[in-house]
């Protein structure tokens, strides 16, 4: 027995150093990446195709004639803006009908109804939407992103390289001050854009993010369209990881967008990320097993109770300190230019908490409730539990 414990004891000590490990390459990642060069100007100008920007909207997001506004004011020659809803009474309806009165020379247009090809009722709209779209360049967005005036161009460069199928971008978020939001915002860019960037660097990105989803609508028809993804939940993982199976490069922008996020209570905070747990255990089942070696706060307090001696304990905890502190803002702060986290750094270990137990609870779930329909996830694919009401609106997968 005594020897059992030993085991147990130095396989933990062992184990915990892992989370401590991923966050020193997090940060070498970032350095890597946010240190590289950028097209400059004359690169940026040499290389315009025109652009059609796809909008599936649903419900009226918090400062939606300000997102939309900013996907208005490009500096770029030649652009649409396509919106599309289910029904002309949804109440995001009149924020697009204002764009269009303020922008009367930029061409925007909505399309009302989408053919129902699977229950995510966005992928259903973006097959409407590619359909109408006059470019053979896309750039998908949903409607809680603001970007800059240069967006586009940055959007596009990548592209002038034949072997670029897609390209995406991370985000950072601006939240109204509700500690829900802020839990989720600083998830996003002190967790997630993590292991963004770890991928990126030891195995190239092969998925896009739903915040921006640029691809040539020949890259798209030769993975079956927006149709082959209309089952899936995790609509803009697909859309990359297909895309990069059929051999294209899926370039990831410097530059991150902004999500404007409204009020979030700890109750959505929570159903969204057991959610998002429960899509992403089902859809990658191994990378999401792996994740259990990037949550280093559950690691530490487990190395603490299996210490040997008091200073292996302070050792291990001064690390995770040290070194979550640093991974977060080297990739957070430093890389993504997150003023939220920057304030609220001291949400990081709350969240990690949240992580975890979220996490664990992924493995004693196989429902969602999502947009006020339950669903099963089987192998990544939206499954409705009841199907009289027909196919439901999915809504935007990046949220």
């Amino acid at each position: 027995m005594q020897d059992a414990w030993q085991i147990l004891r130095w396989l933990v000590l062992a184990l915990a150093v892992c989370p401590l490990v991923f966050y020193v390459i997090s940060m070498w990642a970032a350095v890597r990446f946010f240190r590289r060069g950028e097209p400059g100007p004359a690169e940026l100008e040499a290389f315009h195709p025109p652009v059609s920007i796809l909008k599936p909207c649903r419900g009226l997001e918090r400062d939606a004639c300000e997102n939309f506004a900013s996907f208005c004011r490009q500096n770029y020659p030649e652009y649409e803006v396509l919106f599309a809803v289910t029904d002309a009474s949804d109440p995001i309806v009149p924020a697009i009908e204002q764009v269009r009165r303020d922008f009367p020379n930029v061409p925007v247009r909505l399309v009302v109804g989408a053919p129902v090809i699977g229950p995510n009722g966005k992928v259903n709209k973006l097959v409407r939407l590619a359909a109408e779209a006059r470019y053979d360049l896309l750039v998908i967005n949903d409607s809680d992103v603001r970007v800059d005036p240069d967006y586009l161009r940055r959007v596009v460069a990548p592209f002038s390289d034949q072997h670029a199928g897609a390209v995406t971008a991370m985000y950072r978020a601006d939240t109204c001050g509700s500690l829900g939001a802020e839990l989720e915002a600083v998830g996003i860019t002190s967790q997630f854009h993590a292991g963004v960037l770890t991928a990126w660097l030891l195995e190239g990105v092969k998925f896009a993010l739903g915040a921006t989803m640029a691809c040539t609508r020949k890259a798209l028809e030769a993975i079956g369209g927006f149709e082959a993804l209309a089952d899936y939940h995790s609509d803009d993982y697909e859309l990359g990881s297909r895309i990069a199976g059929r051999g294209y490069y899926v370039a990831l922008l410097r530059e991150p967008v902004t999500l404007i996020y409204g009020r979030m209570t700890i109750g959505e905070f929570s159903r969204h990320q057991l959610r998002w747990a429960l899509n992403t255990r089902f859809a990658r089942p191994g990378g999401h097993f792996g994740l259990l070696f990037t949550f280093g706060l559950p690691w530490t307090l487990a190395a603490v109770a299996a210490a040997p001696a008091a200073w292996v304990a302070w050792a291990y905890a001064a690390a995770y300190v040290v070194l979550r502190a640093a991974s977060a803002w080297t990739v957070g702060v430093w890389g993504l230019g997150d003023e939220l986290l920057r304030r609220r750094m001291w949400l990081v270990p709350v969240r990690d908490a949240a992580a975890f137990a979220f996490w664990v609870a992924s493995y004693f779930m196989t429902r969602i409730r999502w947009r006020g329909s339950e669903f099963r996830v089987v192998d990544g694919k939206l499954v409705p539990v009841e199907r009289s009401a027909g196919m439901a609106e999915a809504g935007n997968s990046a949220r």
